[in-house]
């Protein structure tokens, strides 16, 4: 007879949109174990597993904030209650979660009162009024302070609850039929279930039994598990495109931006890899949001909405690049080329392995080639002349599993013009996605990997006239070795780091050397006369933003995208995050940004 053994959810707070997965242990009739699904379709010895996912229904109501969703919601913004937006996207928990969220709010607003325009005169004198609705937060107290620089009315919770435009939520779980008045709505049958929008601030119930399949009576009574209340998932105020050829340094919504004849647009992101984001490291991040299950729908969220035509992503862990990066981002247009490690990673439970996937829209380009690099193979000729003694101590330093993935891309349309001389050129395009090594200690290492891409990308240009793109997560901060070679061209013999190199594999030094005319594009945030707020975000000494990285005991850039400056010029920037506005929540991963690291993200123009 089949038997549940133990029932239970990975995370105890559900978010909308994030998979849920039980786990379900099972006996089989046969006395083994399993945590398989046994559908009724696949009966094992005439008995299967039903699976039925409820949601709870109650008189009392409660918000959460749509900021920072495990707080409760004490505001709420009468802009979008007026323009009859979605009223999760409504509530905040504080004055500052709200003032701080109010850009985006007005773009909200402002899309409504477009959309109001567009289907009558009925509709346009609902929404017509928005922008002269007062500033003002009206706290729980009554009293009022103004939020500078806002244009929608805030009103406190209480006041909200009481015209009815909340949640509705339970207090506690009781059994339907003891005259409660709660009751239970089937909302899923299946052994996972996704929670959609209408399940935000109710709690649901997962119950399974053992069926006998001769006549479809459980053998047991169910075994159940309750979640807490379903929380909206969080949404950050969305990053725009500021334009680095406008004094004032103009500012684009992402979503209202129109593509421009000649110019692509190119994301790089070290989304980091489940492997990798352990609890321990990563303490301050609540479980649920640092579950891969709901990673991963706030990372594809982020990078769809940046609407970019190459991404380059870092750590994808290779289960997840088949299983979820590929198919998902294969739906909205995007081919995919990947080059996974050289070695798997245990992860206490089982082998893993990350890489670096490149993903281009396949509607702006076609692939022409790929090189993949593996500096372990580079490793290895290296030490070929050694004697074994020296090659074994030589590999041991060298072999790290790190790998570069170049593409060469052509562009479909004639990206410069008819009347132009290269009318109807072929336009290629190179793009090298790698991750370098992390470990401090080993600074040869790094330089040595970034030499060898180089060299790599050095024979690709003597081939061919064509412009390219070296981006990625270097693990090496600005000034140092790595990237002193990368935005100058050479690095100079006295540079400190040159003095790690106990296999010799640096010098002579004057090796060290590119003929690349390669920049970093996020310098031209440091050139420009506008934008002010951007430019306090880079670091006036190097030029390069003041952080992509940012944990609790680590806050400094590691990742770039350069260009070859006499192919390509930079159009605009997607604009930095402030180190305040992540602290907030102590550093990243986080509810709002799940990576580690920032996106990177420039907008380029052929030459």
């Amino acid at each position: 007879m089949l038997s549940v053994l133990r029932v239970h959810l990975p995370s105890d707070i559900p978010i909308a949109g994030c998979e849920l997965s039980p786990y379900v242990l099972l006996r089989r009739p046969d006395t083994t174990v399993t945590t398989d699904d046994i559908p009724e379709t696949a009966a094992v010895d005439g008995f299967y597993l039903r699976c039925r996912w409820y949601r709870i229904q109650s008189d009392k109501r409660v918000a959460v904030c749509s900021v920072h969703p495990s707080e409760s919601a004490t505001l709420q913004c009468l802009g979008c209650v007026k323009a009859k937006l979605p009223v999760s996207k409504s509530y905040h928990c504080s004055p500052k979660c709200f003032a701080d969220s109010w850009r985006h709010h007005r773009t909200m607003h402002q899309r409504a009162m477009a959309a109001a325009r567009e289907n009558g005169t009925e509709e346009d004198e609902l929404y017509g009024r928005l922008n002269h609705t007062s500033s003002a937060v009206l706290g729980t107290g009554g009293s009022i302070s103004s939020l500078h620089g806002t244009a929608a009315g805030v009103v406190s919770l209480s006041h909200a609850l009481s015209n009815g435009s909340s949640y509705a939520s339970p207090a506690r779980i009781g059994d339907p039929t003891s005259g409660g008045g709660e009751t239970w709505y089937e909302v899923g049958r299946g052994k996972t279930y996704t929670p959609t929008v209408d399940d935000v601030g109710h709690v649901l119930k997962f119950e399974c039994v053992a069926v006998d399949a001769s006549n479809g009576i459980g053998v047991a009574p169910p075994s159940t598990v309750l979640t807490s209340r379903v929380i909206p998932a969080p949404s950050p105020t969305p990053r725009r495109l500021i334009s680095v050829n406008s004094a004032e340094g103009t500012a684009v919504d992402i979503e209202n931006r129109t593509t421009a004849a000649g110019t692509f647009t190119v994301l790089s992101y070290n989304v980091l890899a489940d492997l990798y984001a352990k609890s321990d490291m990563y303490n301050y991040c609540p479980p649920w949001a640092l579950s891969w299950a709901y990673r991963r729908q706030n990372l594809l969220r982020e990078m769809l909405g940046y609407r970019a035509d190459i991404l380059c992503l870092q750590e994808v862990q290779s289960d997840h690049f088949e299983e979820f990066f590929a198919p998902e981002l294969e739906k909205h247009g995007y081919a995919a080329v990947y080059k996974k490690k050289t070695a798997e990673v245990y992860t206490g439970t089982a082998y893993a392995i990350d890489g670096c996937a490149t993903f281009f829209r396949r509607d702006r380009f076609s692939l022409v080639k790929k090189y993949e690099v593996e500096f372990n193979k580079a490793a290895q000729s290296l030490t070929e002349a050694l004697v074994p003694t020296t090659k074994k101590a030589a590999l041991s330093r060298l072999l790290k599993d790190n790998v570069a993935l170049i593409v060469v891309l052509e562009a479909r349309e004639n990206v410069h013009g008819g009347d132009s001389p290269s009318a109807g050129k072929r336009q290629l395009l190179c793009v090298a996605n790698t991750h370098i090594h992390a470990n401090p200690e080993l600074k040869d290492v790094k330089i040595w990997q970034v030499h060898t891409l180089l060299k790599g990308l050095e024979k690709i240009a003597a081939s061919a006239d064509i412009p390219m793109l070296v981006a990625g997560d270097f693990n090496s901060v600005p000034g140092s070795a790595p990237h002193a070679l990368l935005a100058s061209g050479r690095v100079d013999g006295s540079h400190p780091e040159l003095a790690t190199d106990p296999l010799g594999i640096l010098r002579p030094f004057s090796k060290l050397c590119h003929s690349l005319p390669l920049v970093s594009a996020y310098s031209a945030f440091a050139r420009m006369g506008g934008a002010e707020r951007q430019r306090r975000r880079i670091d006036s000494g190097s030029n390069e933003p003041l952080f992509t990285n940012c944990t609790r005991d680590f806050l400094g850039s590691l990742d770039y995208i350069f260009y070859t400056a006499d192919s390509l010029a930079v159009e605009s920037l997607l604009e930095l995050l402030d180190e305040e506005s992540l602290r907030k929540d102590t550093a990243l991963p986080s509810p709002e940004w799940s990576s580690d690291h920032i996106a990177l993200l420039a907008e380029f123009r052929y030459q």
